[in-house]
């Protein structure tokens, strides 16, 4: 019998809990009349530092979790390899530089040629109309003249092509020198560090990535709206973030995207009904100055709700109406 009671005891402290859940379930949805909602987690845009020449690493100066600023070395690697390449193709500007020079030289011999031959073909001519010397010699002189243009034309064109040689070769060490600031790879802008993807000693191929920061300046909760809900949004509107892990507390976001195109709902939304109907992603964002003043507390992965006024006449309910120094941050700026 005492065994009975403590079951009936315990069944109803598990109805009770239930029960308690469930009416502030429903006390929490009352009052959202003229606000869509939906579930979702917070998300930043990731950012993949790879390089673009293979090498081996020397040093990955950063941890998981870290903040970087734009700019800081993420990854140091060994391009000794590049090193080599860069001088034989320094060596080989210097090389088309000689060859430019020998070509200009043969110009100038070629012009200096043509200029002597024209003025014995002309000189020849005139002889040769006076009956002074034969028709032959005259044509001797012309051979002359024409095979001394030929020569000043293919001087001018091998000089075209030596100049060309140059740009080619300096066009190379240029590409070489960009390769070599992969030595150092940076990072792009400042974010937190999620996943050291090499470690000191591995060999990275071209293209493999060596770090992969959160930007935290872009940071979303992506929900999933019906038809009838999304024509009544548009871009910039303001709206509202709470986080499972913060419930009273607002955070201040406005709509950033709106997807063109409908969807069916995906997995991690709660419910099958829900995730049986065609959607539309909609991308909640939070103010980038909001992000900047609070950077520390940034924190992916979090799952929450993201609300959205549907009824621009309606106020916000009063837990909704945001945090006053929260909002404040954002209208300050």
């Amino acid at each position: 019998m005492k065994k009975n009671y403590k079951l009936i005891l315990l069944a109803l402290a598990i109805l009770s809990i239930a029960a308690g859940g469930y009416y502030y379930s429903i006390a929490r949805t009352n009052d959202l009349e003229g606000v869509a909602y939906g579930n979702g987690r917070i998300e930043a845009q990731s950012i993949d530092i790879a390089t673009r020449h293979g090498g081996r690493v020397l040093s990955v100066p950063v941890e998981e979790g870290q903040m970087v600023e734009a700019g800081d070395v993420v990854a140091e690697l060994d391009l000794n390899d590049l090193a080599a390449s860069l001088a034989g193709a320094k060596a080989n500007v210097r090389a088309t530089i000689q060859q430019k020079d020998a070509a200009a030289s043969s110009v100038a011999q070629a012009e200096s040629a043509l200029t002597l031959a024209s003025k014995e073909f002309s000189r020849a001519d005139e002889l040769a109309r006076e009956k002074a010397v034969s028709e032959s010699r005259r044509d001797q002189a012309f051979n002359a003249k024409q095979s001394a243009e030929a020569q000043l034309a293919a001087a001018k064109q091998n000089l075209a092509s030596a100049t060309e040689a140059i740009d080619v070769a300096q066009s190379e060490v240029s590409r070489i020198e960009d390769l070599l600031k992969d030595q150092h790879l940076t990072a792009s802008k400042a974010g937190r560090v999620l996943y050291k993807l090499v470690e000191p000693g591995e060999v990275m191929s071209a293209g493999g990535k060596a770090v992969t920061l959160l930007d935290l300046t872009d940071v979303y909760m992506t929900i999933f709206l019906t038809t009838e809900t999304v024509g009544k949004l548009r871009l910039g509107e303001e709206s509202r973030i709470v986080l499972d892990a913060m419930p009273d507390l607002a955070i201040p976001a406005y709509i950033s995207y709106i997807s063109p195109e409908a969807q069916f709902t995906p997995r991690q939304v709660e419910t099958r009904t829900e995730r049986e109907k065609l959607t539309f992603r909609v991308k909640v964002k939070i103010p980038p100055e909001l992000l900047a003043k609070y950077i520390d507390q940034v924190k992916t992965g979090l799952p929450g709700m993201a609300y959205i006024k549907t009824d621009k006449k309606q106020d916000w309910p009063d837990r909704l109406k945001g945090d006053a120094a929260l909002m404040k941050d954002v209208k300050s700026k």
